[in-house]
């Protein structure tokens, strides 16, 4: 078995990482489309709107994960919301999606931020394990809600 890297993205990474993003679409049921994810990704980082960390089984890519910023008006503080996870089957069940949280939490941490937040459909129940296994709660204090434009 290979070990495990993960690394923060650049934009050089951005044909490593598109297989992957576009199949996290494809598991939430939307159309693949390479080409718009690309779009997607490039602007993301063109413009420092998000931090990606990437998973390596070897020298082969394995998962993904991508984190926006935002800040806490209460706390006064920065926040992520963590809002893509995924690992490619061949990388599940090997430590992948752990050690992508680990590297997700220890950003956060570096840039003092005071929370990290997710969400998953409520039907995953793998990735709640996943979730729940490595420390995250589930928020029983308040609802999320969207408006959908």
């Amino acid at each position: 078995m290979n070990s495990i890297t993960v690394r923060q993205a650049v934009l050089t990474d951005l044909d490593d990482l598109l297989p992957l993003f576009d199949s996290y679409r494809q598991f939430y049921r939307q159309q693949s489309n390479p080409q718009a994810a690309r779009d997607f990704l490039s602007a993301r980082f063109n413009h420092g709107e998000s931090v990606l960390f990437i998973a390596y089984q070897g020298d082969k890519p394995v998962g993904f994960t991508q984190l926006y910023p935002g800040f806490s008006s209460i706390s006064l503080a920065r926040t992520f919301i963590l809002n893509d996870l995924f690992v490619a089957p061949e990388g599940r069940r090997q430590g992948v999606g752990t050690e992508l949280l680990s590297a997700a939490i220890a950003y956060a941490r570096e840039l003092q931020a005071v929370r990290l937040t997710l969400s998953t459909e409520m039907t995953n129940e793998t990735a709640q394990a996943l979730y729940q296994t490595a420390g995250w709660k589930r928020d029983e204090q308040y609802f999320v809600y969207h408006y959908s434009l």
